[in-house]
């Protein structure tokens, strides 16, 4: 399992929330790691299409490793605080370099991987951001990615995540239920788990 934390405030709000779910999915036998895309030398994607063929990004920077993670990994977890109504700057590089996995038809060289989408907002009202947290999902789903769940820590201006144990709790939760390998669609998690995992 594959951790991405978009955040440049390594040990924040939004990376507690990622390895929560990382230390959940260990404790049922995944293997893990996780990354800052922060530290990461990461260029903006150049639309020169050329990985729409090959299936390779020509640019030589970290995403050659990413990409191969994501391969290999069963499922992603991505977060990113808010920033402007939207995922950061460095997620979004992140984001864009990933028409390397679309064929010239645009369908998705993945194959609905697994993926989990964490966001933390300063403002109190969870749903203050909701309709961009959906397009992220159905942007990501185009890409090939299977979003199976958000989690949304509002109010972290006041009250982090740290202090909030029952949140962590939900989040070690969701990574042990994602490591579970027969763990089917998000019509998974809409029967089982019963819960909004925003707080």
């Amino acid at each position: 399992m594959l951790g991405l934390v978009g955040s440049p405030n390594v040990n924040g709000n939004t990376a507690k929330l990622v390895n929560a779910i990382l230390e959940g999915a260990s404790e049922k036998g995944a293997e893990t790691k996780v990354y800052n895309l922060e530290a990461l030398d990461i260029k903006g994607c150049d639309a020169c299409q050329r990985c729409l063929e090959s299936g390779k990004c020509v640019i030589d920077d970290d995403m050659r490793a990413l990409y191969r993670e994501i391969r290999s990994s069963d499922a992603v977890i991505l977060g990113s605080p808010v920033y402007m109504w939207q995922m950061t700057a460095q997620t979004k590089l992140f984001v864009d370099r990933l028409t390397a996995f679309l064929r010239p038809d645009f369908s998705s060289r993945l194959d609905h991987k697994k993926m989990i989408l964490v966001f933390s907002q300063g403002s109190p009202d969870r749903d203050a951001f909701k309709p961009y947290f959906d397009y992220t999902a159905g942007l990501l789903y185009y890409l090939g990615f299977d979003v199976l769940e958000t989690i949304i820590a509002a109010g972290t201006d006041n009250v982090k995540v740290s202090s909030r144990p029952k949140l962590l709790e939900k989040a070690r939760d969701l990574g042990r239920l994602i490591s579970v390998s027969h763990l089917p669609g998000p019509e998974f998690f809409k029967a089982e788990s019963g819960e909004n995992f925003s707080i």
